[in-house]
Order: C-alpha cells, then sequence, then structure tokens
C-alpha cells in the first residue's frame, strides 16, 4: 500500500521517517519529496509498505500523531485521475483573445485615428 504523510517537519530525514512506520511492519521504500531547485522539503511524503493490513495500522495510529512539534496527517495515498494533473502551461481555458492592443471598442461612429493626411 502507498501511503501519504504530511504535514511534516521540514527537518525529517527519510530514515527517521522509515523508522516511525517500522513500528508497523516492513517498509519497502520512503520517499520524502523536495523542491528541485533549493532541495529543501516540501513537507510531505510517501511510504509504501507490502502488508495492507500493517499499512493500515499505521495509517490509523500515526495520523494526527505529534512528530518533532508537528501534527502530521497520515493516509491511503490515491492516485490521481490521469485527467485531473494540472498542466504546465498558463492556459486557463476560456476565449478572451481580444488581441494585445485593445483596439476602439466604443461602438457606434469610429472616425479618431487613422491617417489624417497633410504630411
Amino acid at each position: 500500500m502507498n501511503i501519504f504523510v504530511g504535514s511534516l517537519p521540514f527537518s525529517i530525514e527519510e530514515a527517521d521517517l522509515r523508522e516511525s512506520f517500522e513500528a508497523y511492519g516492513a517498509v519497502d521504500s520512503v520517499k520524502i519529496i523536495t523542491d528541485k531547485f533549493t532541495g529543501r522539503s516540501k513537507g510531505f511524503g510517501f511510504v509504501e509498505m507490502t502488508n495492507d493490513d500493517e499499512a493500515q495500522k499505521a495509517i490509523d495510529e500515526l495520523n494526527g500523531a505529534t512528530v518533532q512539534g508537528r501534527a502530521i496527517v497520515v493516509n491511503k495515498s490515491e492516485p490521481k485521475p490521469e485527467g485531473e494533473r494540472r498542466s504546465f502551461n498558463n492556459n486557463r481555458g476560456g476565449s478572451d483573445s481580444r488581441g494585445g492592443y485593445g483596439g476602439n471598442n466604443r461602438g457606434g461612429d469610429n472616425r479618431g485615428g487613422g491617417n489624417r493626411g497633410g504630411y
């Protein structure tokens, strides 16, 4: 079972997290998510345990537990459906495609501007 662990103290190491979960059973892997530019923990991670019963017991007992002064959040990790992943482009939908300079949208007579000659 893949387990989400959130609200982690930024100073916690993967070895410390592994130790907390090994009290409940065998741990396959531990991964604390870090910022790719700074290397600093983002405050959450994932623990994978082989036995679902042991994993559920760990979830039940560690959810809300205090680790280094912080109450952590522990629950079963559910993969996001493919359609809900966020896109990295900034197209947020809608079609406000007026172009760059706005134009003259006053309606009615459009006599202003343009080349008036005389030069």
